[in-house]
């Protein structure tokens, strides 16, 4: 039985992954480094700002030292917010998608890796922020992506107000990374892959895999379920 569909953000709601990178190249430019496209797609989608910036000091890319790491995470989310505040743009059949959930009495929840503020404002700048009970970002958990623990909190969330509890086989995630597919699975919920970051080979862990939101029927949602 469906119960809940809980998306990823950036990627599969909005299209703002090109903006977190020219946020980070922005704040690393001081430094004399570049992130490519390519490599921030293959060894960094999905990773935390916190977890990126420490992944590229491991690498010896960035050379801080760990009371950096957050300075350089507050920089960055200062930039993100400028550029999302004018070149955010909400994907494609996501409004109608959302709607349809609605009308079925379906709950809706985010767990992204992405920072609560830079949600929030693409959201309410889209109208969109009423559709969703539960928002679990990044500041929330210790351990991100791929590990389950986002997913997990927010199944706690949505059942904080919920007589007849909602379990995880009752959930539906829809993501565009293989972080976050293995998350998902990780805690027990169902996985549709959206092709907007990777390919369908390298999301093959999915159940479903799609294009676009308007593939997606309410009863594809309820037979992943049933």
């Amino acid at each position: 039985m469906l119960r809940v569909v809980i998306f990823d953000f950036d990627g599969v709601i909005t299209d703002s992954e090109i903006l977190h990178l020219r946020a980070f190249n922005q704040m690393l430019a001081q430094f004399g480094i570049e992130i490519t496209k390519e490599d921030y797609y293959k060894d960094y989608l999905g990773l935390t700002d916190i977890d990126l910036l420490k992944l590229l000091a491991e690498k010896e890319i960035l050379r801080i030292d760990a009371g950096q790491v957050e300075e350089l995470a507050e920089l960055k989310k200062q930039i993100f917010e400028q550029l999302a505040k004018t070149e955010s743009n909400i994907i494609e059949g996501v409004p109608e998608f959302v709607e349809m959930l609605r009308r079925n009495d379906i709950l809706m929840a985010i767990c992204s890796g992405a920072l609560l503020a830079e949600i929030e404002l693409i959201l309410e700048k889209a109208v969109l922020r009423h559709f969703f009970e539960v928002i679990v970002s990044a500041e929330q958990v210790k351990k991100g992506k791929p590990y389950p623990e986002g997913f997990v909190l927010t199944l706690q969330k949505l059942n904080e107000d919920q007589p007849n509890p909602i379990l995880a086989e009752q959930c539906i995630v829809i993501e565009d990374s293989h972080w976050g597919l293995e998350a998902a699975k990780a805690a027990g919920m169902h996985t549709v892959a959206m092709t907007n970051s990777y390919d369908a080979e390298q999301l093959a862990m999915a159940e479903k895999i799609i294009t676009h939101l308007g593939e997606l029927s309410i009863n594809d949602l309820k037979e992943l379920c049933s």
